[in-house]
């Protein structure tokens, strides 16, 4: 759970995080915050994005793309502006299907995933290196009363197959067999699944659908995986954010988040049966036996799926998220502004990234990562 101070910080932040994906159609850049935040209000009320710190005229690197680490980059950016003032990150969390369109298209100096690029996206943009920065967990979070008409916040188990067979229309009804035999203890009613996804390009999408591919041969054939899919049923949230605020504002509902958004709006969220058949919480350790069980190799492109892992502590829906850098730069001054940051984002930085439920990479990938990013060029020539 957060500390009382960094739930605060985290707070403005997600609301900040709403801002931006309300406005993602605008393609207008927010400025990390820059000033210690306020309580965000209960009443959910528009909270305006602080004044940067940095210098004026300090140079502007601009990213856009995932809402998963959305909360981790924006504590990054506000962070280092104490580290090194002469530059400033605006960035726009509209999904990692729009981060990869502007990072392809060169209007950003950086992208941000948590989807694996596939081969014609690389093709499309040559050159294009994905960096990962930390890993998470995605979990189901519900809004439900029991048949008693009380608020149920026990944890409800998902047996292997089931969130796949829900997203397919298959399991409709809460009190259905499949979930009531997994959960004897829990007064499951005889209510309508109100089934919540991503309405926008997502890698939050991309990794659950990922998974649902991985459980289900019959989700595997009739929607697979991507950023974006036809989705059977269901109604539609814009980033992590709007998922979470249509579960709860919705009684019945159940959608898939990264796990700080859950843990920040006290939503509760259930547990998924792993490849070894058991339930475990969606802890740092469990995704970090997670990603063990993949191994920290990951070639090339540095990027790995580590969904369905076979551990008996893994948790089942884990990936990483990554930055998406030119690995020859145009701009000399913001190339070198840009490495200094992932250098102390992947050293200083992941004291934050644990603050905010973030798993920090293994030594081997960061080494790796970092070796990456000293081959970054600009002009044709090292920086």
């Amino acid at each position: 759970m957060f500390k009382l101070k960094t739930a605060i910080a985290f707070g403005v932040i997600l609301a900040l995080a709403v801002i931006v994906s309300a406005c993602a159609s605008n393609a207008a850049p927010i400025t990390a915050p820059t000033s210690a935040p306020a309580a965000t209000p209960a009443s959910g009320g528009v909270v305006a994005a602080p004044t940067s710190p940095a210098a004026s005229g300090a140079l502007t690197v601009n990213g856009a793309g995932g809402t998963f680490p959305y909360p981790l980059y924006s504590r990054w950016f506000y962070q280092y502006a104490t580290v090194d003032p002469t530059v400033k990150f605006n960035y726009q969390a509209i999904g990692s299907g729009g981060g990869i369109a502007q990072i392809t298209a060169k209007t950003v100096d950086f992208g941000a995933s948590d989807a694996i690029l596939n081969d014609s996206q690389l093709q499309a943009a040559p050159g294009l290196q994905m960096f990962p920065t930390v890993a998470g967990a995605i979990v189901p979070s519900y809004n439900l009363k029991d048949t008693d008409g009380n608020p149920i916040t026990a944890t409800i188990k998902f047996p292997r197959t089931a969130l796949a067979d829900i997203y397919l229309g298959k399991i409709k009804k809460w009190n259905d067999p499949v979930l009531t035999q997994a959960n004897p203890d829990i007064k499951l009613p005889n209510k309508d699944i109100i089934v919540v996804h991503r309405s926008d390009g997502s890698g939050t999408t991309f990794i659950f659908t990922d998974y649902l591919s991985k459980v289900s041969a019959d989700w595997k054939q009739q929607v697979g995986n991507s950023t974006s899919v036809q989705w059977p049923v269901g109604l539609g949230g814009k980033g992590n954010e709007g998922v979470s605020g249509v579960v709860a504002q919705n009684e019945g509902a159940l959608g898939y988040i990264e796990l700080a958004y859950a843990l920040q709006n006290k939503l509760t969220y259930g547990l998924v049966q792993n490849k070894s058949g058991d339930y475990v919480q969606p802890t740092t350790a469990a995704v970090q036996s997670a990603m063990a069980d993949f191994g920290t190799d990951m070639g090339d492109k540095l990027a790995i799926s580590i969904v369905d892992a076979p551990g008996k502590t893994s948790w089942p829906i884990s990936g990483y998220t990554y930055i998406l850098v030119y690995m020859n730069q145009t701009d000399c001054a913001k190339a070198q502004k840009l490495t200094a940051f992932l250098k102390w984002a992947w050293s200083s930085g992941t004291q934050y990234a644990t603050e905010l439920e973030y798993i920090p990479l293994p030594d081997a990938v960061r080494t790796a990562v970092l070796s990456k990013l000293g081959q970054i060029t600009c002009n044709g020539k090292p920086l």
